[in-house]
């Protein structure tokens, strides 16, 4: 499953405000700078994540993101769901209109298996459960950089 540029972007900048223990505001800028994300690209990402409801806004002075509920209520599935669209979980992986168990293609059946198991996968893992993992592990979300950034 491929995911797009926008989505992946929008898994790790939803990983950094989980990491934010305190669930302040997080600077748009800050999250740019330390996920190595151009600014304007992240901010649409983030309005997607906003009109989900998965994330709140506030401008000001100590303004930013925020996410609307824990980073342990909030699933991969739903931020994928919210940038990508479920498309990639009910479409034929091979394009064809009507693709089912009726009329399936060739790939259907190991295609349906392997989809099924990625996207219950994505509902069970939350964002606390990843960001813990990192932060015990020093494991790293951006392409240079480690996972402690506070």
């Amino acid at each position: 499953m491929l995911l797009s540029k926008s989505c992946v972007y929008g898994l790790r900048a939803s990983l950094f405000l989980a990491s934010n223990r305190d669930q302040d505001y997080v600077s748009i800028r800050e999250m740019s700078d330390k996920l190595n994300i151009s600014f304007h690209f992240l901010t649409k990402i983030l309005q997607q994540l906003s009109a989900a409801g998965l994330m709140e806004s506030y401008k000001g002075p100590n303004g930013g993101v925020r996410l609307t509920k824990s980073g342990s209520q909030v699933n991969l599935f739903e931020i994928i769901a919210a940038i990508d669209g479920v498309e990639v979980f009910t479409e034929c992986a091979l394009g064809l209109p009507g693709c089912g168990t009726e009329k399936p293609c060739p790939l259907h059946d190991k295609w349906a298996d392997a989809r099924d198991g990625i996207r219950k996968m994505l509902e069970e893992t939350d964002l606390v459960e990843l960001a813990k993992k990192g932060k015990k592990q020093n494991l790293r979300i951006t392409a240079d950089g480690s996972f402690e950034w506070e």
